[in-house]
Order: C-alpha cells, then structure tokens, then sequence
C-alpha cells in the first residue's frame, strides 16, 4: 500500500471521528448547556488526547465552540451557517418528490403534496400511478381545508389561531358524508393526532377515499401534508388502516429532510 493511500485512509477516519464527536455534541440531552470532555469520552469511546486534536479543526472552523470557564463543548455559530444554508436550499416540493413516488408505488394509488392557504388547501404536486385510476386532481387547485384529508392533516398540528377561524367559518356539506358540525370536527383533529394520520371518508369527493399525514419543518410546526387517494372501491376501510401508516412514516422522511426530530 502506498504512502498517499495510507495517509488517505487515515485522513478518511479522522474526519469520521470528528464528525462522530460533533454529532454527539449536537444530539447530546441537555447539549444546550454543552458537554465535557469527560462525556465525550464516555459516549465516543476516544482518549482525550484524540478528542482534543479532532475537535481543533472544529473550533478553529467555529463548528464547535468551548466555553473557556466550564471546558464544555457546544454548537458554534459555523453550525448555524451551515444549517441555514441547508434549509435556504430546500424546496418543499423537490424535497418531497422521490418520498411520493416511492409512496405511490407501494400503494398503486395517486399522491399528493399541499399546503395550507387560508380556509383552504392548494395542491403543489402529484404522483400519479397511472396504470390504475386516474383522479380529477390537478396542480394548482385549491379544496376546503375541512373536508379533506390533508387539511384536516395539517389542521390537527395547527394552532387555535388557524383552526378556529375554519371551525367558526361556513361549513358546507360537499357530499353527503362531509362533516359539518364543528364538535364532530375537534373530535376527528384529536384523532387525528392520536392515530398520526387523516382520512377523508368520501367526504370531498362520492366515491373517493383518502389518507394523510402531516409533513413539519426545523421547527416542528406543521406546513404541509401528504395524501394517498384512491376510489372508494379500492381503498377500503382494511386498505386505509393498511396505508396510514404507510403515509405517516413517508411524511415523517420528507419532515426529517426538512431539518424536524419529530419520530411519530
């Protein structure tokens, strides 16, 4: 083995290293008040001597930051930049994409991606498994955030300030099976939250059922959410329980590619 591949398999594991270290100051409990060198050591399973000559490089790049009285390591504001420069580059739509396909494809129905405007839900993408059904929905349209199965998705993570002006609002019936009392409509958010996923039990559509999910950000505050429909023929009550929690795993990938720690 020559020299230079020596050093480059060297240099490769240093880097993992650092990079472990830097992981475990970030996802440390109680990291905000930062964590010693001890307890790098305990978690990293390193000597302190290699912790001290890894994280040098951190702190020089103010990836890490020491506090000169405790001796703990935190973030720095490297971190940050970095950070921000990731989320500055994501685009909903993009980041959910490949997570819709691979949803569309497990459950041989149509996917939709949407957001919340106003009182009502606008729709910014669709996968479409065309060698099934093919649904009315189209990019750009916009549904009653209370009867269907996104809004209501992304209504059940929202706050007071957002929900309540919709439950006060005119609810009108759409089809038969659409819900209009707005007691009914809490009860069916708090489900939601229970279960993790929505349902839209042809109440949008006659004979269209749908499954949601919510989709967060960095902060963990709600902004999308994801669907699965289907004709009501197709996606049967056994179908749905077998799809949400399909629906809420994908929306919790493309969460998790948005910068949130939400796990369910």
């Amino acid at each position: 083995m020559t020299v230079a591949r020596v050093e480059s398999r060297n240099s490769s594991a240093s880097l993992r290293k650092a990079l472990l270290l830097l992981a475990v100051v970030a996802e440390r409990p109680g990291h905000a008040t930062g964590v010693t060198l001890a307890e790098l050591t305990n978690i990293s399973g390193m000597n302190k001597s290699t912790i001290l000559r890894l994280v040098a490089p951190l702190l020089e790049e103010n990836l890490l930051e020491r506090n000169h009285l405790t001796g703990e390591f935190r973030l720095g504001h490297g971190s940050l930049r970095l950070g921000q420069a990731y989320l500055d580059g994501l685009d909903l739509r993009s980041v959910a994409n490949e997570q819709l396909r691979l949803l569309m494809r497990a459950t041989s129905s149509t996917c939709h991606l949407v957001v919340l405007s106003g009182h009502d839900v606008v729709y910014l993408d669709k996968v479409e498994d065309e060698a099934t059904v093919r649904m009315a929905s189209r990019i750009g349209a916009t549904m009653p955030a209370y009867c269907t199965a996104v809004g209501k998705a992304i209504l059940a993570f929202s706050a007071g300030g957002v929900v309540e002006p919709i439950l006060s609002g005119e609810l009108r019936p759409i089809t038969s099976r659409t819900i209009v009392d707005p007691m009914r409509l809490r009860l069916e958010l708090a489900s939601v939250r229970r279960r993790g996923y929505s349902v839209d039990d042809r109440e949008n559509e006659p004979e269209v059922r749908c499954v949601a999910a919510p989709i967060f950000n960095h902060d963990d505050v709600v902004v999308a959410a994801l669907s699965v429909s289907s004709l009501s023929s197709r996606m049967t009550a056994a179908k749905v329980r077998e799809v949400g929690p399909l629906a809420a795993a994908t929306a919790l990938r493309i969460s998790a590619k948005l910068g949130s720690r939400r796990t369910r």
